[in-house]
C-alpha cells in the first residue's frame, strides 16, 4: 500500500495522507504519489470534488518528516521545498473545488496543505498551527503567502511568530477553517476541554468525512463550468486589482453563458 490512498465516492474523490505510524508526516515519495494522484484527478471527468484528509484519526499530516529533513543540505531543501510547491499549486489550482478534512494534527507542512485547499473543515479534536520557528526554521511551503491572505496579515503574524497551535474552535473564530464538526450535535467547547466527554477518535472521524461528502455534494449538484469559473476567479482576484478583477468576472460570466447556450 503506497502513501497515497484514494477511495472514490460517487462524484466525489477521497485523498488519504497515509503515514498514520508517523502522524502522515511528509516526504519525498509521498509527495511524488500524491502529485501523480492530482494529475490522474485533472482528466478524470467523473470527479467533480476532492476531499484530502490524514489516515486515521489523529492526524491530517503532522508536517515535514524532520528524520528526512534535517538530512538535507541547503540545495536539497530548496529542491524538495519547490518539489512541494508543485503538489500544492496543483491543489490550489485544480479545477475543482478541493476541501480539507482536518482530522487532529495539521502542524507546519500539514497546515500548508489545509492552505492550499478551497475549504477546510476540522473535526473538533483538530489542533493547527505553524511551528517551524520553534524548531529554528520559517515556513516553506506557503503559509507566509496563503495563511495571510485567509485569516489576515496580523492573525497570520501572530501564528507564524509564535509557533502557537490552536483548537478547532479558535481556528474557526480567525476564519482559519470553514465549520468544526463535534461528535454529538450539541457538543460545545466547553465539553471538549473535560476529558470524560472527549470523542472518540475513529467515531469523529467518520462523522468529519461524513460533513466534508456532504459539502461536497452540494457544491457537485451545481453546474461543472460555473464552478470551474468561479473557481478561476476568485483565485485571480487576489493578484488583481478590482478593475482587473471584474473585467475576468465579466469574461468569465460570458462564457457560462455561451456554454449554457450550447448544451441547451
Amino acid at each position: 500500500m503506497g502513501y497515497i490512498i484514494t477511495e472514490k465516492k460517487s462524484n466525489t474523490l477521497i485523498i488519504k495522507i497515509n503515514r498514520p505510524d508517523v502522524l502522515n508526516a511528509i516526504n519525498y515519495d509521498l509527495v511524488t504519489e500524491f502529485k501523480n494522484t492530482m494529475d490522474l484527478v485533472f482528466y478524470d471527468e467523473d470527479v467533480y470534488s476532492i476531499i484530502i484528509t490524514g489516515q486515521g484519526g489523529k492526524s491530517f499530516s503532522a508536517g515535514g518528516d524532520l528524520n528526512y529533513v534535517v538530512k538535507m543540505s541547503p540545495s536539497e531543501a530548496i529542491e524538495y521545498a519547490n518539489h512541494v510547491h508543485g503538489l500544492l499549486n496543483k491543489i490550489e489550482n485544480s479545477d475543482k473545488p478541493v476541501i480539507a478534512a482536518i482530522n487532529g494534527f495539521a502542524l507546519g507542512g500539514g497546515c500548508q496543505i489545509s492552505l492550499a485547499c478551497d475549504l477546510r473543515i476540522a473535526s473538533s479534536n483538530a489542533r493547527i498551527g505553524q511551528t517551524e520557528v520553534k524548531i529554528g526554521i520559517s515556513p516553506g511551503w506557503g503559509a507566509t503567502q496563503r495563511l495571510s491572505r485567509i485569516v489576515g496579515i496580523s492573525k497570520a503574524k501572530e501564528m507564524i511568530f509564535t509557533g502557537r497551535i490552536v483548537t478547532a474552535e479558535e481556528a474557526h473564530s480567525m476564519k482559519l477553517v470553514n465549520k468544526v464538526v463535534y461528535l454529538n450535535d450539541n457538543y460545545n467547547s466547553q465539553e471538549s476541554t473535560n476529558k470524560n466527554t472527549e470523542p472518540k477518535e475513529p467515531t469523529l472521524k467518520e462523522k468529519l468525512i461524513s460533513e466534508c461528502i456532504s459539502m461536497a455534494e452540494t457544491i457537485n449538484s451545481n453546474d461543472v463550468t460555473a464552478l470551474k469559473a468561479s473557481k478561476t476567479l476568485i483565485n485571480k482576484a487576489r493578484d488583481s486589482n478590482i478593475q482587473t478583477g471584474l473585467f475576468l468576472e465579466q469574461l468569465g460570466y460570458r462564457f457560462c453563458l455561451e456554454n449554457l447556450k450550447i448544451r441547451h
